[in-house]
Order: structure tokens, then sequence, then C-alpha cells
């Protein structure tokens, strides 16, 4: 059960993404707590699959944009009421650096940020007005670290864990409780997707998408803001800030390691 006092147990769930990995996971860990749940995704079968299996309801479509969110939000309060928990999880990995096109690092930022910003926008007045609402924005780890081989993921998770952060510290007091979940490597199709060098780096550590659902749940128990399915992260977050320069070049040594095994590929 969802046991944070000012969450009803038949919360109003809207989670993008939904249709597999992190998103279906914490679509079963909500249903199963007793809310009811939108399942949001651009693949609207996948949707409609996670849909029927926690009883919920399926939303087809792109929901990054603006006309996209606003179908959304306006179909998910018809069929909720309320919207009492939004998990802005869609996202999109691009890899490459500089030379990635325009329009891929565009469709990041889109994806990515903007989602999370223009979703809030359209929230925060119901939520403000009744003093609670709940925004669970996935970011990643590369968020607090950087993301190997992938500058549009890396750069704009770290966008998304800023918005996130200016979301916590400005409305916390309103009762607006945000969580920024910032797992390693998944074991979803993004991993799968990582090719090699991904599997190098974050393979080992791998969790499921439901080890991440729990970490969320546990969070928000808590009423915490950082959500660590990986304890480690902390450890690394903290190098990164206390002893940059060893931290940079540890992460240059591992960049090496990438390189010498795409090479001998």
């Amino acid at each position: 059960m969802i046991t944070r006092a000012d969450v009803p147990d038949n919360a109003g769930v809207v989670i993008t993404g939904g249709g597999g990995g992190i998103g279906a996971a914490l679509a079963r860990r909500f249903a199963a707590g007793g809310a009811r749940v939108v399942v949001a995704d651009l693949d609207g079968e996948a949707a409609a699959a996670v849909a029927r299996e926690v009883g919920g309801t399926a939303f087809a479509g792109d929901v990054a944009g603006e006309d996209g969110l606003r179908r959304l939000h306006a179909e998910a309060l018809g069929v909720l009421g309320e919207i009492d928990v939004f998990c802005a999880n869609a996202g999109i990995a691009v890899h490459g650096g500089a030379e990635v096109s325009e329009e891929d690092w565009a469709r990041s930022w889109e994806v990515n940020v903007m989602a999370h910003v223009r979703a809030a926008r359209l929230l925060l007045p119901a939520w403000l007005e009744r003093g609670r609402g709940h925004f669970v924005a996935t970011v990643s780890a590369a968020g607090l670290l950087t993301s190997l081989g992938a500058a549009p993921y890396s750069v704009t998770k770290h966008g998304a864990l800023a918005f996130a952060e200016w979301l916590d510290v400005t409305y916390r007091h309103r009762g607006i409780s945000v969580y920024a979940v910032c797992p390693q490597g998944v074991r979803t199709r993004m991993l799968a997707d990582s090719g090699p060098g991904g599997e190098l780096i974050m393979g080992p550590s791998a969790i499921e998408p439901e080890q991440v659902a729990d970490a969320v749940f546990e969070a928000m128990a808590q009423g915490r803001f950082l959500v660590l399915p990986h304890e480690e992260v902390a450890g690394f977050y903290a190098a990164r800030a206390g002893e940059n320069e060893r931290w940079l070049g540890g992460m240059n040594k591992l960049q090496r390691k990438v390189e010498d095994l795409l090479g001998e590929r």
C-alpha cells in the first residue's frame, strides 16, 4: 500500500512511458496498493496491455508536447476525477556527442525535460489549491553523474534533476512532494539498446524494474526526494562533488575502457 498519509488509498495515478520497463512496474505497484492508474505510452498496444493487467485505463500518444499532455491531463481527470500522483517516466536515450543532430538534441530536451515542465504547468494549479500532489520524475543516475557515450541523455537528465529540485524547494511547504528517481542500469529495452558499452558500465549492477518501483514506494513512505535504487550512487555523487578531479579521472579511465572494447569489436 501507499503509506504516506496524504496519498489516498484509491489515489489517481498517471504514468507516462507506462507500457514497459520502469513505467509498467510502477503501474503494477500502484495498482496493487489500491490506486486507480492511467497508463500512457507512445506504443498504444503496450499501454493497453499494461492497463488491462492492472485494471487501469490506457492512453496512446506522444505526451512530450503540450497538445499531447493536455489531452492526457483532460482524459485522466475524466477517468480519475483528481490526479494525486503523476509519474513523469517517459524518456529517450540518444547516444553520441556533439555530433548528434539538432533534431535528436531537440527531441531529447522535449521528452526528458520539457515534458516534465509542461506536466507540472498543468498539475500545479489544482495541487496548490488543495495543498497536496506528488510528482515522480524518472531521472537516472546520469542526472547525478554523467552517461558515457550519450551526451544528449546526460545533459537532459541533468536538466530533469534540476527541474525536480526546483519544484521541491519551491513548493515543498505548500504540500507538493517531489521524487527524483535515479537508478543506474535497469533491465529494460533502454539498457539493451545501449550496446556493449552500456553493458560494460551498467550490466554487472543492473536491477529489475520492480526493484526501482519498490525504491520509489520506500522513498514516498519516507518523504525522501532522492530515490537511489542503487545505493552506491550516493557515494559516487558525493565523490563527484568532494573529489571532483579524482572522479573525473576515474570516469575518463572508464571511457578509455569502453573505447578499447568498441575498438576490439
